[in-house]
């Protein structure tokens, strides 16, 4: 199952990729929520990290990116994108076994902001990545402006073999969200 046709229709293609996953990844929430190829999700829904699978070759390696390229506003993207989480050399779709780049931060839509798109890209890498970014902790510092694609052109990732996505927009766990963040 692929929703390449609803990555089309909300624009995540050309807006984050140029080619949409072929593949559906699964993400499903502790919530009991998942999301669903533009399905609408509240922050309170997705304020931990989900369960991310997807067809895995054996001996390979992925990247997981979750990124928002609405930031603050889908009208107004000047901090598009906005990275939410990045793991990098993922042994199978054990996340918990990869290196964390960019560790989880949920949805947190500024208030009147509409529905922003949360996007899912699974990449299968090449071989091991050495990456130079330096960690981002749960803090919003140095997550705006990070594009997806520019990452994969910089690792020699290719276009995304699976992937996902959801929307979201402010709901009353934003604000508990941003006073978490350093």
């Amino acid at each position: 199952m692929d929703c390449s046709g609803k990555f089309a229709e909300h624009g995540c293609v050309p807006d984050v990729v140029d080619v949409a996953p072929p593949i559906q990844a699964q993400v499903s929430y502790s919530s009991g929520v998942k999301a669903d190829c533009g399905n609408v999700l509240t922050p309170t829904n997705v304020k931990d990290a989900p369960t991310v699978t997807w067809p895995t070759e054996e001996g390979a390696l992925y990247t997981l990116i979750l990124t928002d390229p609405d930031a603050p506003s889908r009208s107004d993207n000047k901090w598009s994108e906005w990275r939410h989480w990045l793991v990098v050399n993922i042994t199978g779709n054990d996340i918990n076994n990869g290196q964390v780049s960019s560790d989880y931060i949920g949805s947190g839509p500024p208030e009147g902001t509409g529905l922003h798109r949360y996007i899912f890209l699974i990449y299968k890498q090449p071989g091991p990545l050495q990456c130079d970014e330096p960690h981002q902790g749960f803090s919003s510092k140095g997550r705006n402006n990070t594009k997806a694609k520019d990452f994969a052109t910089k690792y020699n990732l290719g276009n995304p073999i699976a992937g996902n996505f959801y929307q979201a927009e402010w709901d009353e766990y934003v604000p508990v969200l941003y006073s978490k963040m350093k």
